[in-house]
C-alpha cells in the first residue's frame, strides 16, 4: 500500500520504520524537518504538506502529541480531510480525547473515509523492537482489512470494539502507569532509608507480586540516574488531564489520580514540561537528599 505516516517524534518515528520494514511505500511530514531527513535517508519520501500526504496514500497514519494537534492535521486550513480520497483509511495512533475522537471519525465517514483508532502502549523501547501493543477501535471489518499492516506495526493487537474504546482504554493504562511511576519512587526511597541494596531491591521486587511492566522498564531508568523514559511530563499531565476529564463525564471520584495530577504540576514548574517523567521521583530526592542510585544498570529506553 501507499502510506503516509504525520507525527515523527519519538514513539512515531519507530512507527513509521515498520512500516516500510514491512514493505509498504511511506511518505512522511513532521513540523522537524530532521526527523523528515532520518526517514528519507531510510527510504521514505518526503511531503512538503499534510494536505500533500494525505491526497496521495491509501492509508493515513498519525501519531501526534495532544488531541489539539490532531484536530489541526485532519481539519485545519491545510488538514488531510480536506485531501483524503474516499475509500481511504485514516489511522489514528495519538492519545487522544474519545469525544473528539468521535467528532473526527464522523466528518471523515461524510467523506468515505475509514477510521480506525489505534492508540499504541508499551514505550518507544518497545517501538523500536517492533513489540508495541495495539489497542484497536472501528468498525471490525475495516479492522480486518487493514490487520496485515497494523501487525507490522505491533507485538500484540487487542480489538477494544466500537471506536472511543481504544481510546478511552489507552488513556486508562496510562493511567496506571504514571501512578505506578510514584508508587515506585515511594517504594525505592522507602528502601533506601531502610538500609537495603537498591539493585537487590530491583530484583527482589521484579520476582514479586509488587512487579510491574513499568517498574521492570522504568525503575533501571532511575537506578541509573538518567530518567529517560522517552515520556515528557507535559505529555503526562496531558493524558492525566485526559483521566480527570473522563472522571468528571463519567461522575467516577478520582481521588488517587488528581493527586498524582498535582504531583506532576509541581515536577513541572520545578523542573519543566520536557523533563522525563521520573522527574516526579526526583522531587522526592531532592526533598529527602537521597539519590536513588545503583551500579549496573544500563540504559533501557533509547533516544535513538
Amino acid at each position: 500500500m501507499q502510506c503516509g505516516f504525520i507525527g515523527l517524534g519519538m514513539l512515531g518515528a519507530r512507527m513509521a520504520r515498520q512500516v516500510m520494514g514491512a514493505g509498504h511505500a511511506l511518505k512522511v511530514f513532521d513540523l522537524d524537518d530532521a526527523v523528515v531527513e532520518k526517514l528519507v535517508a531510510r527510504g521514505a519520501t518526503a511531503a512538503t504538506s499534510v494536505a500533500q500526504v494525505a491526497s496521495e496514500v491509501d492509508v493515513l497514519i498519525t501519531c501526534l502529541p495532544s488531541p489539539e494537534a490532531s484536530r489541526k492535521v485532519m481539519t485545519g486550513t491545510d488538514g488531510a480531510l480536506r485531501t483524503m480520497h474516499e475509500g481511504s483509511c485514516w489511522i489514528e495512533m495519538s492519545t487522544t480525547d474519545v469525544k473528539e475522537m468521535i467528532r473526527l471519525a464522523e466528518l471523515a465517514a461524510e467523506q468515505g473515509i475509514g477510521v480506525l483508532e489505534c492508540p499504541a502502549t508499551g514505550g518507544v523501547h518497545r517501538a523500536a523492537r517492533g513489540e508495541m501493543t495495539l489497542l484497536v477501535g472501528g468498525d471490525e471489518a475495516l479492522f480486518k482489512r487493514h490487520v496485515s499492516l497494523l501487525e507490522a506495526l505491533s507485538g500484540q493487537i487487542v480489538y477494544m470494539g466500537k471506536l472511543g474504546n481504544a481510546s478511552l482504554i489507552k488513556v486508562i493504562t496510562n493511567l496506571l502507569c504514571l501512578v505506578d511511576l510514584v508508587a515506585m519512587g515511594e517504594a525505592l526511597m522507602l528502601a533506601k532509608r531502610g538500609g537495603l541494596d537498591l539493585a537487590r531491591c530491583y530484583e527482589a521486587i521484579t520476582a514479586s507480586s509488587g512487579s510491574s511492566r513499568e517498574f521492570e522498564d522504568w525503575a533501571p531508568v532511575i537506578l541509573n540516574g538518567s530518567l529517560n523514559t522517552g515520556f515528557t511530563t507535559d505529555l503526562g499531565l496531558k493524558d492525566l488531564g485526559l483521566v480527570t476529564e473522563l472522571g468528571r463525564n463519567l461522575e467516577v471520584p478520582l481521588q488517587l489520580t488528581i493527586l498524582v495530577e498535582q504531583m506532576f504540576k509541581a515536577s513541572r514548574e520545578r523542573y519543566g514540561g520536557n523533563a522525563w517523567t521520573p522527574h516526579v521521583v526526583k522531587m522526592m530526592e531532592d526533598a529527602t537528599g537521597e539519590s536513588l542510585r545503583a551500579p549496573g544498570f544500563a540504559e533501557v529506553i533509547p533516544t535513538e
